[in-house]
C-alpha cells in the first residue's frame, strides 16, 4: 500500500536502502553455506518479515511531525505498562509472563527466573531481563522529544520517575550504560551543551560519595559496572569472549563462518548451563558474516545517524519541535548501537533497532521536505 503512494519515495533511492539491500542479500546468500536451498528461501521470507518490512514500514509512512508524535507516543505508553509489570515483578519476586508459558505449554528458552544481588531481575512479557531495560531505555529516548508536550510538570514527572524505574529492575547495566549516552547525545546537541553537560557529570560525581551514605545505597553501587563488586565475572566473561571471537573471526575474516561455535576458542566459553552466549550483537555479525557483513550492518546505522545530525543542523530555531525530534532519534539510536554490544539480537531487540533505523529515515526525509518551507521563512522575515 506504501509503495504505491505517489508520495512515497522508492526503495533504493537513499543509502541506507542501497546498504540494507545488500546485508540481506549477503545474508540470504551465506545461509547457503549451511543449509538447503528450501530452508534458504525459508529464512529470506524471516528476513523480509523481520527486517525489511519493519524498517520499509517505519521509513515510509511517517511523513509529517504528527505522524512521529503519534508512533513514539504509541511506543512510550507500551514501555511505561512494561515498566509497571516490571516494578510489580521485581518487588512481588514473580515473573508474571512464566506462569503464562507454562501453562499455554509453549517452548520458549526464555523468561527465566534470574537474580542478581539477591533481588529478581525482572523481564515482563519481553523474555529477557537485558531486553525489558533495552526496550525501556528507547521508550526513554522518545519521552526526551514527547516530554514538552505534557502540560501537566507533575505528570512529566511521574512519566519520567515511572521509566526509571522501569529501567532499574531489570537490573541489567548494559542499557543503564545505553541510557546515560542517550540522555548525554540529547544534552550535547541542545542549547547550553557545554553547561548542561558539566552540570550532568558534577551530579554524576556526587551521586557516588551520597549513595554511599544513605540506606540501601551500597547495594546500588555494587549493582554499576566497572565500579560495583556484584557479578563481576559477566564482565570478564565479556572480555574474555571479545578476545576469544577476535582468534576465530582472524580465521576466516571477510565471510564468517558456520562452525564458528565449534573451534576451540569458543568452546572453552561454554557457561554452566551448557551454552556459548555470544553477548554482542557484533561479534555474531562478524562471526556468521564476516567483516563484510558487519561493515554493511555498521555503515547501515552510520550513515542514518550522519543523516539525521545534518538533518536537524538545518533548522535554526533551537526550539524547534523538529530539531528536538532529530536531536531524540539521535540520541536513541546511539544508545541503542552502544547497548547491542552488551546484547546478542533476542527476543524484539533487532526488530525495534530496525523499526528505529526506519524512523531515522523518515526523519530524514521528513527534514527535507520541511527546508524549503524554513528557508521561504527566512528570507520572509
Amino acid at each position: 500500500t506504501l509503495r504505491k503512494q505517489a508520495s512515497t519515495l522508492p526503495f533504493g533511492r537513499n543509502w541506507p536502502d542501497k546498504l540494507l539491500a545488500l546485508y540481506l542479500l549477503l545474508t540470504a546468500l551465506l545461509h547457503l553455506r549451511e543449509t538447503t536451498l528450501t530452508d534458504t528461501l525459508r529464512q529470506t521470507l524471516y528476513l523480509f518479515t523481520d527486517v525489511f518490512l519493519p524498517y520499509y514500514v517505519a521509513s515510509r509512512a511517517l511523513k509529517l511531525l504528527s505522524d512521529f508524535k503519534d508512533t513514539m507516543l504509541a511506543f512510550t505508553l507500551a514501555t511505561m505498562v512494561l515498566a509497571l509489570i516490571g516494578v510489580f515483578e521485581y518487588a512481588r519476586h514473580w515473573l508474571l509472563y512464566n506462569s503464562l508459558i507454562n501453562a499455554m505449554e509453549l517452548h520458549w528458552n526464555m523468561s527465566n527466573y534470574l537474580g542478581r544481588g539477591g533481588a529478581l531481575r525482572a523481564s515482563a512479557s519481553t523474555g529477557q531481563a537485558i531486553v525489558l531495560g533495552y526496550v525501556i531505555s528507547v521508550g526513554i529516548g522518545f519521552y526526551l522529544f514527547l516530554h514538552a508536550s505534557v502540560r501537566s510538570r507533575l505528570q512529566r514527572r511521574l512519566g519520567a520517575l515511572l521509566l526509571v524505574a522501569g529501567l532499574f529492575v531489570p537490573l541489567s547495566r548494559g542499557p543503564w550504560v545505553g541510557t546515560a549516552a542517550i540522555i548525554t547525545t540529547f544534552i550535547a546537541t541542545g542549547r547550553n551543551a557545554a553547561k548542561r553537560l558539566m552540570l550532568l557529570g558534577l551530579a554524576g560525581a556526587l551521586a557516588l560519595p551520597l549513595l554511599s551514605i544513605i540506606p540501601g545505597g551500597n547495594k546500588l553501587i555494587d549493582l554499576l559496572p566497572y565500579i560495583g563488586t556484584i557479578e563481576k565475572g559477566n564482565i570478564t566473561y565479556r572480555e574474555r569472549l571479545f578476545d576469544n571471537a577476535m582468534i576465530v573471526i582472524q580465521r576466516n575474516p571477510i565471510l564468517g563462518s558456520i562452525d564458528y561455535l565449534n573451534t576451540p576458542e569458543m568452546q572453552s566459553m561454554i557457561q554452566g548451563d551448557g551454552i556459548i552466549d555470544i553477548v554482542n550483537t557484533y561479534l555474531i555479525m562478524a562471526l556468521k558474516s564476516g567483516l563484510v557483513g558487519l561493515a554493511l550492518f555498521a555503515i547501515f546505522f552510520i550513515a542514518i545517524v550522519l543523516g539525521i545530525y545534518k538533518s536537524f543542523r538545518t533548522f535554526q530555531d533551537k526550539d524547534d519541535e523538529a530539531l528536538r525530534l532529530g536531536r531524540a532519534l539521535l540520541a536513541t539510536l546511539i544508545g541503542v548501537m552502544l547497548t547491542i554490544t552488551t546484547v546478542s539480537s533476542i527476543s524484539v531487540i533487532p526488530v525495534v533497532y530496525w523499526s528505529l533505523a526506519g524512523l531515522g529515515v523518515a526523519y530524514i526525509q521528513m527534514a527535507r521536505s520541511l527546508r524549503p518551507l524554513h528557508a521561504t521563512n527566512a528570507v520572509t522575515t
